[in-house]
């Protein structure tokens, strides 16, 4: 990808937004000719004028300025309906092609690994997926249409001058390089600013986010005025930013303003007194080049303010194209379709870190039988839930091979394989939706009725009914109306309905209240029978009826069997575990 900072504007990356605009060719040669009716209906007023006030007013010809001024008006209609055309469509066509590149985007998106994720601050993809996008459409609908239009309006205005009197021409002429070189000046400038003022707001974005997220944090820790100083910081970044580009602006326009106006006055000196002298300047020619000076001038000022649109445009481009560039998803190269499996589950040799030579897991080897419910347990950061992420391929390992039927999970196609694997992790992710639409998450084939079924039959359907509007009742944003231990039932009932192969279970209960706990209880043992079953166990009853019990410690197996053969190791890392973590909650049994 090329840097966007090196140059007043980046070629190759304009290219690339400009096949966005190929499937919308025929509104892009619409919005171009409109440009086109635009400038020249612009340009015909002032002519028009001129011969008015020549041929009609200084002759006394009545008839003939009635008929030209409503010719003039007829052009003004005509101007008026090619601007509204241009306005409108070029808006069309800009909103259309941020619509294709947003979709494109999320599509991209959607397909990253975790560890991309781990490593990037939501706010900035939201501002990505959001704000830059509206920036990238304001290319089309007010930035380079515009420009070509202006442009245009200037070849035939100066065109049209010289062909009338080259003397004014000159005059007029004659400021343009101030004008043009202080726009130059202008645009590079604005094209740092502008670079700077997207990086400030993604800041400020990715900040707002994650404390109105972890708002409860805040407050739980009085870290209140320590977030509102951080938060002033970086709000008066954002200001700076901005201010920087109010203040070129506050330069260019009063110079450019201060050139039109000088230059009107030499045309108004010098063509008068030619005027009075009868040379051939006539008066109807002042009048014109008065405004087609103004004509001339306004689109230089416009370009550049219309250029910072285009500016800012390209920065967000850079940008949204970063995110687009970025190979970061799981290779799917399987081949194999993941149906009816039977469950059985082989680490070999497992190694893998989250960091280049950080390993988390070392050399992991372990099987499980189909219908088996295996628990794996041990202190945190021993590696627990790293299995969970890379049997679904969240990650790719290090080393090792991970096997289900004895086929590697690299031989599966990515969705197949995941649509087989049913995940409950310890923190439940809700959507903003109603209960029923988080359990199917919207999948076509689970009905209303086979939901009903699969709740009552983990016994929740009573705890769903229970809330006002039942299975239609919004949950809100992460789920914040329920408790904890309410989402885990639903995140339960997700993984139930879904009839997978194989189910993998994050079965926390802390700040569980016991009536829920109880239910989580009875959904566990109804949601791991007669399948494969991988459970971070963190409760001793689910550890008893495990058929093989995992003792993980800093990466590695250290143990394995059931929880009587484990408890009679004397010294064992599970025997320990057990004293000093499960024994007062047997005693409670």
């Amino acid at each position: 990808m090329s840097n966007t900072k090196g140059s007043a504007f980046d070629l190759s990356l304009f290219k690339r937004l400009m096949k966005h605009a190929h499937r919308y060719k025929t509104t892009f040669y619409g919005v171009a000719l409109a440009a086109i009716l635009v400038s020249l209906f612009a340009v015909a007023r002032p002519y028009m004028l001129k011969i008015t006030v020549d041929d009609y007013i200084t002759h006394k010809d009545y008839n003939g300025l009635l008929f030209f001024v409503v010719l003039m008006l007829v052009v003004l209609i005509c101007g008026v309906i090619s601007q509204l055309a241009f306005i409108y469509y070029a808006n069309w066509l800009g909103q259309s092609i941020i619509k294709d590149i947003r979709i494109q985007l999320f599509r991209h998106m959607l397909q990253f690994k975790m560890k991309y994720y781990d490593n990037s601050s939501i706010g900035i993809l939201v501002t990505r997926a959001v704000s830059d996008m509206q920036r990238i459409g304001e290319i089309f609908s007010q930035g380079l249409f515009m420009i070509v239009s202006d442009l245009l309006q200037m070849v035939v205005v100066a065109t049209v001058m010289l062909i009338t009197s080259w003397k004014l021409s000159l005059i007029v002429f004659s400021v343009l390089p101030v004008i043009l070189y202080a726009t130059r000046l202008f645009q590079k400038a604005m094209k740092i600013a502008f670079t700077d003022v997207r990086a400030q707001v993604a800041n400020l974005n990715s900040f707002v986010q994650e404390r109105i997220s972890g708002m409860k944090i805040v407050q739980l820790y009085t870290r209140e005025e320590t977030e509102y100083e951080k938060f002033t910081e970086i709000n008066q970044k954002h200001k700076k930013a901005w201010l920087k580009t109010v203040w070129y602006n506050s330069i260019f326009f009063p110079i450019a303003e201060l050139a039109s106006s000088v230059t009107i006055g030499l045309v108004v000196w010098y063509g008068g007194l030619r005027t009075i002298a009868g040379d051939e300047i006539e008066l109807g020619s002042i009048f014109m080049f008065i405004e087609m000076s103004q004509m001339l001038f306004r689109p230089l000022r416009q370009i550049a303010d219309k250029f910072n649109t285009l500016q800012m445009g390209m920065v967000a481009a850079h940008r949204v194209y970063g995110i687009l560039d970025t190979e970061s998803s799981i290779e799917d190269k399987g081949t194999v379709a993941a149906e009816d499996l039977q469950g059985n589950i082989s680490f070999r040799d497992v190694s893998f870190g989250y960091l280049a030579g950080e390993e988390v897991l070392h050399d992991i080897s372990f099987d499980v039988k189909s219908g088996q419910t295996i628990a794996i347990v041990g202190a945190t950061g021993a590696g627990k839930s790293t299995i969970v992420n890379l049997l679904n391929r969240f990650y790719e390992i290090n080393s090792g091979d991970i096997l289900i039927d004895g086929t590697s999970i690299k031989e599966y196609t990515l969705s197949s394989l995941r649509s087989r694997i049913a995940v409950v992790l310890q923190d439940v992710f809700l959507f903003a939706d109603t209960i029923y639409h988080n359990i199917t998450l919207k999948n076509p084939e689970i009905t209303e009725a086979q939901v009903h079924e699969a709740a009552k039959a983990i016994g929740i359907h009573d705890f769903i009914m229970s809330l006002p509007g039942g299975y239609q009742y919004n949950v809100k944003e992460r789920g914040t109306m329920l408790s904890s231990g309410q989402r885990q039932l639903i995140a339960f009932l997700r993984a139930y309905v879904s009839n997978p192969d194989i189910l993998v279970l994050d079965e926390a209960t802390s700040s569980v209240d016991s009536h829920s706990e109880k239910l989580i209880q009875n959904a566990t043992e109804k949601i791991t029978e007669g399948r494969t079953s991988i459970v971070i166990a963190h409760r001793l009853a689910t550890i008893k009826k495990a058929d093989k019990i995992l003792v993980m410690d800093s990466g590695e197996v250290v143990e394995s069997g059931t929880h009587r053969e484990l408890l009679k190791k004397d010294g064992g890392y599970y025997k320990n575990l057990y004293e000093v973590q499960f024994m007062a909650e047997e005693e409670t049994l």
